[in-house]
């Protein structure tokens, strides 16, 4: 019955996977190709007794988001991603040579990834919308979401297609925020 008035009723609209919007820090959102929602799973506890198995709910475990970018010469995705590796913390080894190593110069700390993300108010937010102009449907709020993996994509000779650099994002936990308003 709820089914046929969905069809029936022209006010309804489903979501799109067409209309939505990611900004992150640095990078232009038409640059944006591809954005997976955030996912959980939940983890199992087995209890044994008397030769049956008793399920229970466990902790929630937030899965990586994954984004496709296109890479055009400017503005370039590539240098920004990399400058965003750099703001991480992380140092090129080439000061190896010039200076004695200190403990922890290579490695990026989770705060400086979280603050080089930016705030993904933008990817920290995720927001799909609707087909009425700027009307945010839904979002997602990631917590300190902070860049695990870089693919710069590949070359060929053969392929006339754009270059696409694939991100995936880590972060602790998400909220999803229902029909919040205007985007900004």
């Amino acid at each position: 019955m709820a089914q046929e008035r969905f069809w029936a009723d022209s006010r309804l609209e489903p979501k799109r996977a067409h209309r939505w919007l990611l900004n992150i820090d640095g990078v232009d959102a038409y640059l944006i190709k591809t954005v997976q929602k955030p996912s959980f799973s939940v983890e199992e506890t087995t209890h044994s007794f008397f030769g049956h198995k008793f399920y229970y709910p466990g902790p929630v475990n937030w899965n990586t988001v994954a984004i496709t970018l296109v890479d055009p010469i400017d503005p370039d995705a590539s240098q920004i991603l990399w400058q965003k590796l750099r703001l991480s913390g992380y140092e090129i080894p080439d000061r190896l040579l010039a200076e004695p190593l200190r403990p922890g110069l290579f490695t990026p700390s989770k705060a400086e990834a979280t603050n080089a993300l930016g705030q993904i108010v933008k990817l920290r937010q995720i927001g799909q919308i609707d087909d009425v102009p700027n009307q945010v449907v839904e979002e997602w709020k990631l917590y300190n979401p902070w860049i695990q993996e870089v693919n710069f994509g590949s070359l060929d000779y053969a392929s006339a297609d754009m270059v696409e650099i694939s991100l995936t994002i880590r972060f602790d936990f998400a909220q999803h925020i229902a029909k919040p308003g205007q985007l900004a």
